[in-house]
């Protein structure tokens, strides 16, 4: 591998040299040297850990290369196992006839639709690298017309899943052929996808063992499961556009697909959602509705989590940035299903009146809530969290009204935040944060979790290259671990220089069901951050919480950890 990659380097080097192409790339390095802590439970297995990317890009006219070499043979906490080892995964070439095609070799990155049935992407923080290794053809053989036609074997830590994915993706703009919508400044677009999954069955078995009580004997039956060969997944939405007002539909639906995450039920999947926003100068407004079932779709049906994950469907909560408003992230519940509504409302009050005084004010409310659907098992047992149970193995599973709850709450949340510039130099963002977090659905044990969440933020600016930011933040609650708190004072000196302390302490008392000792514990942290020019190296210290880290529903567990960290970026 390690050949492989100079080799690809050298060939791009020169040949941006010689053609005057365009070469780019990036450098990122996160590197800690960890310390064990009994009282928060972070271990020490090993005395350096890192985790290092080199991305390489080459640019032309008429075609784009690349190359990403990853080390990880001594990974992060939370990257261990599976994420050992080091080499050059990502590399392809991509090939253009102006606007008309469009021809990529290797591994790529595409999305159809929302991603309801397809979406393949990196997100480096949670551990996803799920690209595809084959071939992508893009064509727009007309005005308003673009086909996506794709297949190849997916990614999976090191190693490619043995499945073979293939897809198709078409996209009708049809404002862009009738005069009058266009005249009307009005968008109207069509779109179609299908994605197919071929998989060999495995050599799985269902054996029932039959006891006569009389004759003290037992009758044993052994099935085999007959696992589809081929599984496909299609797709359809409408986007429209006018003036301030949007609006996007789109449905999906897969064929059986007996997974280890559904417990092998032959049972079709789908996904329905339904979006609608309004702008203007100073208010905006977000409404908007999802249902799923057993839509996990994955290119290896026996494993779980994140990994070989084909599609996605995002949360429809709001990602939080503040520390203890992230605390409790949700992650989409791709087996079970769910109703997932998302309501947001942003206004700015003018500048010069009674409520928006004299710079003005910003208010924006986000609320959203997520119920489980109404599943109707074959044996007559309500079945939370199946995956890996075979009791229903070889069945259809459930039926489901569409329309009907089912009788639990996943998660709700209502977050009101109001920005207001108080003076020349003084800006100041409050928010206010109250959750239902249903610990058990999501994480499997810990009961709901009520919590209220008040937030601080305060930035001052000290002088034309000084900027201090202060942020002081509170979780009450009588469930899991109890109330926390927290603090952060951040100083910036531009243009190179930034500091930061943190300090966060779960000061209320633990749940006694679930927590047998003290967890009153600080996780601190300490950070001296350095830019210059495209550089930028931070070095810090400090202990972190074990807890999931989370983006657009999909969520990784993170051990608890202590020590020096060090990170370092470079573009060019």
């Amino acid at each position: 591998m390690r050949k492989v990659f100079i080799i690809i380097a050298c060939i791009l080097f020169v040949s941006s040299a010689k053609a005057q192409m365009v070469l780019s790339g990036s450098v990122q390095s996160d590197m800690l040297l960890p310390q064990e802590d009994e009282d928060i439970g972070a271990e020490k297995e090993e005395n350096f850990l890192t985790n290092t990317y080199v991305d390489l890009h080459l640019q032309h006219k008429y075609f784009d290369a690349g190359a990403r070499l990853e080390y990880l043979e001594h990974p992060m906490p939370g990257f261990e196992y599976d994420f050992k080892g080091w080499g050059v995964p990502n590399f392809y070439v991509t090939g253009r006839l102006g606007q008309v095609a469009e021809l990529t070799a290797g591994t790529f990155y595409e999305q159809f639709g929302s991603g309801f049935i397809f979406r393949t992407y990196e997100e480096r923080s949670l551990g996803i690298d799920n690209s595809l290794l084959g071939g992508r053809l893009v064509l727009k053989p007309m005005k308003g017309m673009t086909l996506k036609a794709l297949g190849g074997k997916q990614r999976c830590y090191w190693e490619l899943n043995k499945a073979w994915i293939s897809g198709a993706d078409l996209e009708l703009t049809l404002s862009d052929w009738i005069p009058s919508l266009q005249q009307k400044g009005t968008t109207l677009m069509v779109g179609a996808s299908w994605v197919n999954k071929h998989e060999d069955p495995d050599e799985f078995y269902s054996i029932t063992v039959e006891e006569d009580p009389v004759a003290h004997t037992k009758t044993t039956t052994t099935y085999k499961m007959n696992q589809p060969r081929y599984v496909n997944a299609w797709d359809a939405r409408l986007s429209f556009n006018t003036g301030n007002f949007s609006l996007l539909g789109e449905y999906a639906q897969k064929t059986d697909d007996p997974t280890f995450s559904n417990g092998y039920i032959f049972h079709k999947g789908n996904v329905a959602m339904l979006s609608t926003s309004y702008s203007r100068k100073g208010l905006s407004l977000l409404l908007q509705a999802k249902r799923s079932e057993d839509m996990a779709f994955k290119s290896n049906r026996r494993v779980i989590g994140t990994s070989s994950a084909i599609n996605h469907l995002p949360a429809f909560t709001q990602d939080q940035t503040y520390a203890l408003a992230a605390l409790y992230p949700y992650a989409t519940q791709l087996v079970d299903g769910e109703w997932a509504y998302q309501a947001e409302l942003g206004y700015n009050f003018k500048r010069k009146t009674l409520i928006g005084g004299k710079y003005g004010m910003n208010l924006k409310v986000n609320y959203s809530y997520v119920r489980a659907i109404d599943r109707q098992f074959a044996d007559g047992i309500n079945h939370n969290a199946i995956a890996g149970t075979t009791d229903l193995a070889g069945t259809d599973g459930f039926t489901s009204k569409f329309f009907k709850w089912g009788d639990q709450t996943y998660y709700q949340d209502l977050d009101i935040q109001l920005s207001r510039k108080l003076s020349k130099d003084f800006k100041l963002n409050l928010m206010y944060m109250n959750q239902r977090y249903n610990k058990t659905q999501i994480e499997g044990h810990g009961g709901m979790i009520h919590s209220d969440i008040f937030v601080a933020d305060g930035k001052y600016q000290l002088s034309p290259k000084a900027i201090l930011r202060v942020e002081a933040q509170y979780l009450s609650t009588s469930q899991d671990q109890g109330d926390w708190a927290f603090a952060l004072a951040e100083l910036s000196l531009a243009p190179h220089w930034m500091f930061t302390l943190s300090d966060m302490w779960n000061c209320g008392d633990s749940d006694p069901e679930q927590y047998d000792d003290n967890t009153h514990h600080h996780y601190y942290q300490g950070l001296i951050t350095y830019n210059i020019g495209s550089h930028r190296l931070q070095a810090g210290y400090g202990r972190t919480r074990a807890g999931y880290n989370c983006s657009g529903g999909v969520c990784r567990w993170i051990p608890a950890l202590k020590g020096f960290t060090f990170s370092y970026n470079y573009n060019f």
